[in-house]
């Protein structure tokens, strides 16, 4: 197996995995576990274990990133409004709507990403940019509405937190970043995620709450924490690292499509032909927006070949 072929695998099996997560959640929710220790709960326990493997794959940025008090500030606001929010208003969405629904709408992410890139750049988007605009509007409301534009097949509740969860996405991409490139991302997110349980536990209280954890209550709570956060994020690490971001992100989105098909699997979900246009026309747009950010990468990466190199190309091309 060559070196690509495992970033791929490992990549593809990172965003199956996340999409056992969202299933997992919905299940508990039904079950009556509460959204808030749910929530805190993930957090706690995904930062412990990550920040695990972080000292033991990352001693040395770990120990620096606890000795800058700055950065730590800046971890607290991620932990608050990068993956607190994200992760509960996530929750919330799955609980008014499904775990598919909830994922797909999660996905329009990454076109207000490029929407706020034009606004910072004070640029118009390109032809290709706003056919991604257009297409996940289009599908978003195809979702929302089942093409009845005068009524909503979701509520509107569920419809606000699935797109306030892709806006809350969005802060988990963008608050990081600095961080990341400084320290690494699993002390990052480990110590970020430890900080948003740790807080959430103490504002809820979470240790008041009795939730019944039968033995299915348990896989399911296994298969959010260890095999949606830990397991999906460590082997999404591992295959990142190895196919590049922009590829990495391009694979990812079999997320939304392996919630969808464990919903129906696992929890009988029913779908209609309209629900699969939608969430198709917005993968189609962040499809579009990762395959322009591939082309340009592999575009970019040319232009940085040394004169004799490209020549050896171009005369390896002729035959």
């Amino acid at each position: 197996m060559s070196i690509q072929v495992k970033g791929t695998i490992l990549t593809l099996v990172a965003g199956i995995a996340w999409g056992i997560s969202g299933v997992s959640g919905q299940y508990l929710m039904a079950a009556g576990v509460p959204i808030l220790w749910l929530t805190s709960i993930r957090l706690f326990v995904s930062g412990i274990c990550l920040l695990g493997i972080a000292f033991c794959v990352s001693r040395q940025q770990l120990k620096i990133l606890f000795r800058d008090k700055k950065a730590l500030g800046q971890l607290l606001f991620f932990a608050l409004f990068g993956l607190l929010l994200n992760q509960f208003s996530y929750l919330q969405a799955i609980h008014h709507t499904n775990a598919g629904t909830a994922t797909v709408l999660q996905y329009v992410c990454p076109v207000i990403v490029l929407v706020y890139a034009c606004l910072r750049q004070r640029r118009w988007p390109s032809k290709g940019e706003v056919t991604s605009i257009f297409l996940a509007i289009a599908g978003t409301v195809l979702i929302a509405t089942h093409g009845n534009l005068t009524s909503l097949a979701v509520t509107p509740i569920g419809l606000f937190w699935g797109l306030f969860s892709a806006l809350t996405y969005t802060l988990y991409i963008v608050l990081p970043v600095g961080l990341i490139k400084k320290y690494g991302s699993l002390p990052t997110i480990g110590v970020g995620m430890l900080m948003g349980g740790i807080l959430l536990g103490l504002l809820d209280r979470s240790w008041t709450y009795h939730p019944s954890l039968t033995t299915d209550n348990l896989i399911a709570l296994f298969g959010i924490v260890m095999i949606g956060t830990v397991f999906a994020y460590t082997f999404f690490l591992q295959g990142v690292s190895i196919v590049g971001e922009v590829k990495g992100s391009l694979l990812a989105a079999i997320e939304p499509v392996s919630s969808v098909f464990f919903g129906i699997l696992l929890l009988g979900e029913v779908f209609y032909p309209v629900d699969f246009l939608g969430m198709l026309s917005i993968l189609l747009a962040v499809l579009l927006i990762s395959l322009k950010d591939l082309f340009n990468q592999r575009k970019l990466s040319q232009k940085k070949l040394p004169s004799h190199e490209g020549g050896q190309e171009s005369r390896n091309r002729k035959g």
